[in-house]
């Protein structure tokens, strides 16, 4: 008798959630300048249903290397989450951090933590989608950033 996957049909009827088509603009590979310095790059996993994000960024003096995976928090026959959730996995010093992610027209929001969190990033897409600026903000500080597409 042939081995069969029983979640094969149900998994060949799913797709992506229709959200994560609102990061669609941070795809691609920017050099970041500011308060912190280097190249970030957005891709989509195969299957689509995950941003990656590779990050080489030196902020403070201090080497930030890793990647983020980014999209809905999904178990075992549960719906997705209504946020758009992430994971970063720093390969400097073994972090592991989680934001929520929020593009609404050309206002990007990442918070650190839950959504809502006093710990954000909050910025602007520019009208042609090549560059974005704004700034991570937390009780005691925070720092500013511009990213610059330089490969789509």
């Amino acid at each position: 008798m042939p081995k069969t996957n029983r979640n094969s049909a149900s998994r060949a009827l799913v797709w992506p959630h229709p959200d994560l088509e609102s990061l669609r603009p941070l795809v691609g590979t920017w050099e970041v300048s500011g308060d912190t310095r280097g190249q970030i790059r957005f891709e989509w996993t195969e299957g689509g249903f995950f941003l990656m994000q590779h990050v080489d960024l030196v902020y403070a003096g201090r080497s930030i290397k890793g990647i983020e995976i980014i999209g809905h928090l999904q178990g075992a026959a549960q719906p997705p989450s209504k946020e758009i959730h992430s994971r970063f996995y720093s390969f400097t010093d073994g972090l592991t951090l989680d934001y929520v992610y929020e593009l609404i027209g050309d206002t990007l929001t990442i918070w650190f933590g839950p959504k809502g969190s006093d710990n954000r990033f909050e910025g602007k897409i520019s009208q042609d989608g090549n560059s974005f600026s704004g700034r991570w903000r937390w009780p005691s500080g925070g720092y500013n950033v511009k990213c610059t597409k330089i490969l789509s």
